[in-house]
């Protein structure tokens, strides 16, 4: 067979003449985007603000260089083109990747020779996507050459050029706003978050269409915490093109991956540049150890740690409560029989309460959180349980017979007849509970029915200003469960040795959301096949909202005794 023919590419830049034939590397074009980002832009922040983009080792040839400079002879343009169409990024955190994503595409919108050029910088909303939109609206501002020629409306974030027609547009990762659209360059910034691939398709396929010569598609992300999302799974397609780069399917796609393997000791620091690459140059190992040293004792840190500073891909979930620090958070000084006699031990006292209500035939629990007067002296908890007679059955028979033998004899869970729930009793029990304590205020949640409410607000006298009921999602949740976690760290979460309240923290699992991970909330267990219930946790941590966010004096029981520390 004959070898075909390729003509000589003949692309020129300051003297330099690719001579190459086929496909091949092409030194002018790779020079050229070099030299944008050297002569052209400058950063933006910090102490390396208005200083030129000189590219890192890392970044100039393992990204820039081979990604613009790789081309391909098109018949259908009869040209030489760039071989790569999707670049996927992936990289911890904090290593320059929304800066590189500005600067490209700041180069595809005035100097990729494309006319009439659409570039959309996306992400999982307009906030996200205009954090790479603002860093190259800035470096145009910064440059005397790029701020002659581009136009800046940080009203509508998009930059125009006026010699090529070409834009730079930002938009949220919403399939409906890229119709009819026909992309000559998209930055897609942190997929990890993303919902869903609607955009994805609908850009790239807005690509296909022909008119354009050479277009890009790059994405840039941290490892995510959903193998099984839109996210994860682009992760393992590039994992399959970076393995198998010469298979058709594979020829168009650009892949730098820098995943911290996970059988590597995430404490060792020698393993901490395999994800950052630029360790040690603009990025210190300074603040690497402290986060490390944080992370070793908090698995909610320590889950954080390694997907975005290793970027390991994790699950959605971990489990939360150090067992451990609970079990020393305990006031032992003082040992109750049986929950009444807890619940006794702080008449008179000013409390907040939470109440997490689940099925009729399920675990309900309802907190009460004793602040004292002094804030660093922290708090007393105690709960309160039921369930009725068909749910404790199948308890039961999921922990061989625990909760009867420990809970209800222990006198810490009261069971009523039949096959649902009373809410007589709960009723009657808070109302008692109401004249033991004063009610200062508490949350519960929504998904309770407004009469409970309305009854508990009438048993009580509560007023309808002092409860208030929410979602239990992340905005809601997450800044209670991290106070209940530091007040136990602290030891002064002081829950009194309440053996249903352990066993339902020892359950408990923290999901924490995709795009931020000091938002996280309690993962409920599946009641249907679960043997674990973590109702203790969600109502503590309402509790602790309610105490947090109402003003107002606290009656102490320790006006009369002093606070045993531990």
């Amino acid at each position: 067979m004959r070898r075909r023919k390729y003509p000589e590419c003949g692309y020129t830049l300051d003297g330099v003449t690719c001579v190459e034939k086929g496909e091949h590397f092409c030194v002018p074009r790779a020079n050229r985007v070099q030299r944008f980002f050297e002569e052209l832009l400058v950063h933006t922040k910090g102490r390396y603000a208005r200083k030129k983009f000189i590219l890192a080792k890392w970044q100039r040839d393992d990204i820039i260089r081979p990604l613009f400079g790789r081309v391909v002879w098109s018949d259908e343009f009869e040209c030489y083109k760039r071989r790569y169409e999707i670049a996927w990024i992936e990289l911890a955190r904090k290593n320059g990747k929304t800066e590189l994503l500005a600067g490209v595409m700041l180069y595809l919108l005035c100097a990729d020779d494309e006319e009439a050029g659409e570039i959309y910088g996306v992400a999982r909303d307009i906030k996200q996507a205009q954090l790479a939109f603002d860093v190259a609206a800035q470096m145009v501002l910064f440059s005397p050459v790029l701020s002659k020629r581009l136009k800046v409306s940080d009203y509508k974030k998009r930059i125009y050029d006026v010699k090529t027609r070409s834009f730079y547009q930002v938009i949220a990762a919403d399939a409906k706003s890229a119709l009819g659209s026909n992309p000559s360059g998209v930055g897609a910034d942190e997929i990890l978050a993303w919902q869903s691939g609607d955009m994805w398709d609908s850009l790239r396929t807005g690509m296909g269409s022909g008119a354009r010569l050479q277009p890009l598609m790059m994405a840039s992300t941290t490892a995510g915490n959903d193998p099984e999302g839109f996210a994860g799974q682009m992760h393992k397609k590039m994992e399959a093109a970076l393995e198998h780069p010469d298979l058709e399917e594979h020829r168009h796609v650009f892949v730098y991956l820098k995943n911290t393997p996970e059988q590597a000791d995430p404490w060792k620091e020698e393993n901490w540049p395999l994800a950052n690459p630029a360790l040690g140059d603009f990025l210190t190992l300074e603040g690497l150890r402290k986060q490390a040293h944080e992370a070793r004792t908090n698995p909610i840190a320590e889950m954080a740690f390694r997907q975005y500073r290793l970027n390991q891909w994790q699950s959605s979930t971990v489990r939360w409560m150090n067992m451990f620090l609970w079990d020393k958070a305990s006031n032992r000084d003082i040992v109750y029989p049986d929950n009444d006699s807890l619940l006794n031990s702080f008449a008179g006292c000013d409390c907040y309460f939470g109440l997490d209500l689940a099925a009729k035939q399920d675990l309900c629990s309802i907190c009460y959180l004793f602040p004292c007067a002094d804030p660093s002296y922290g708090v007393d908890v105690v709960w309160r349980h039921w369930i009725c007679e068909a749910g404790l059955e199948k308890l039961d028979r999921l922990n061989k017979g625990r909760f009867t033998h420990e809970f209800v004899e222990g006198k810490w869970l009261t069971v009523t007849p039949g096959d649902v729930l009373d809410f007589e009793q709960l009723y009657a029990d808070i109302k008692a509970d109401s004249l033991r304590f004063t009610f200062l205020g508490g949350d519960v949640d929504k998904h309770m029915s407004e009469p409970v409410i309305q009854r508990i607000r009438l048993e009580t006298g509560i007023g309808v200003e002092d409860i208030y009921a929410y979602d239990n999602q992340f905005a809601t949740m997450s800044d209670g469960m991290h106070r209940v976690y530091d007040m136990v760290t602290d030891g002064i979460f002081r829950h009194h040795n309440n053996p249903l309240a352990r066993f339902c923290f020892d359950a408990c699992e923290a999901k924490y959301k995709s795009s931020d991970p000091d938002l996280i909330m309690p993962e409920k267990p599946n009641r249907m096949r679960a043997s674990k219930r973590i109702d203790a946790v969600p109502a503590a941590i309402m509790a602790t909202n309610a105490w947090w966010t109402r003003d107002g004096a606290v009656y102490s029981i320790y006006n009369e005794r002093d606070v045993l520390v531990l």
